[in-house]
């Protein structure tokens, strides 16, 4: 795909948030040399960068779906050589990558979910509901349905519960019987069409507060069409089973939906798994987890002005303490269901064991 703004440097077109923090938490885990930081949303690299320069001794292994997105940060990154590796796929194919590259496990890994700069800027992705159109929204352009499709032919209950559960929409019942009426009359195909019609769908008094009043919908399409929720369900176990002991998980979350899946996978981790009353905790039932956060962090007004997009991020982190009991083990990699998954390419890297 080509823009005008390919001709822009791609640290220009793009202010990671909570960069330095990110970094920080990362790099503690990433001195010994050969230290592998798998960073799970790549995007347009300027995490991953920053790690190269700032942690000599880290080798960093960057998945993303979009394939526009390796294209631009491997160019950013080519610089750095075999330190970098890039991996077309779904971050929740975490296990798989890892194994296919020879590594018994990694010593970070790194999450910044929801939509990219990248695809949030390129208007014919159809993610900005402030710009006119196609209906897509696919993270990975080369498979899936797009927001056109979902629109065109879910029935009015779904789209209703799409819009309640993923966008938290008050309006969703509203909002999906006027969809279903106007596709009566033509199918869905542009962004600005849907964005004036869930703006008359809101009573007026509903619009004056809250932003956009197309923001929960587009949201709530996103989610759908790349099927978010239910890739973070199995990312951020099968990331925590990938972390070897000492390892650390970086995540940075921009809605509550998210943030609670975060939440509740590193709570499962930093809490007893004994049954309450026991006089002693047996060993395998001790924490696997400690938190370096304390609850989640959220930016402060510097970040804020420096970047405006990191108003809504919640950034949570743990450090492995010991492997996963049994017990607590998840089902993970190829053992694992995903619907939404790609096809992988990346060149190969031996583990370094020194």
């Amino acid at each position: 795909m080509s823009t005008p703004d390919d001709a822009r440097p791609t640290g220009d077109r793009h202010l990671p948030v909570l960069l330095q923090r990110c970094v920080d938490l990362l790099a503690p885990a990433l001195e010994a040399p050969g230290s592998v930081l798998v960073d799970c949303t790549l995007g347009m690299g300027g995490h991953t960068e920053a790690v190269l320069e700032q942690v000599p001794t880290a080798r960093v292994v960057g998945i993303d779906r979009d394939t526009e997105a390796l294209r631009l940060a491997g160019a950013r990154l080519e610089r750095f050589g075999e330190r970098f590796t890039p991996v077309h796929a779904v971050y929740d194919e975490i296990g798989d990558v890892v194994a296919d590259l020879g590594l018994a496990g990694v010593q970070g890994v790194l999450m910044d979910l929801g939509v990219s700069s990248l695809q949030l800027d390129e208007a014919d992705r159809g993610f900005a509901y402030a710009q006119d159109a196609p209906l897509d929204m696919r993270m990975d352009q080369t498979r899936g349905a797009t927001a056109a499709d979902v629109l065109n032919s879910y029935d009015e209950r779904a789209l209703a519960r799409v819009l309640r559960e993923y966008g938290e929409e008050r309006f969703a019942p509203r909002i999906a019987r006027a969809i279903v009426r106007r596709r009566d009359e033509r199918p869905w195909e542009r962004t600005g069409e849907l964005a004036d019609l869930v703006r008359a769908s809101i009573p007026a008094a509903a619009r004056r507060t809250g932003g956009n009043p197309s923001k929960r919908t587009f949201q709530a399409l996103r989610i759908e069409v790349n099927g978010e929720l239910e890739v973070l369900e199995r990312a951020v176990p099968a990331a925590i089973e990938a972390l070897a002991v000492g390892g650390r998980i970086v995540v940075e979350s921009y809605q509550s939906l998210e943030d609670r899946i975060v939440k509740r996978a590193i709570a499962r981790g930093t809490t007893s798994s004994a049954p309450a009353g026991l006089p002693v905790e047996p060993e395998t039932h001790k924490p696997y987890l400690e938190a370096l956060t304390r609850g989640a962090e959220e930016a402060d007004e510097a970040e804020l002005e420096r970047n405006p997009r990191a108003a809504s991020v919640r950034l949570r982190a743990a450090r492995r303490v010991r492997p996963t009991p049994d017990h607590m083990r998840p089902a993970t990699g190829r053992q694992a269901t995903r619907p939404h998954t790609a096809s992988r390419t990346a060149p190969h890297i031996k583990e370094d064991r020194r």
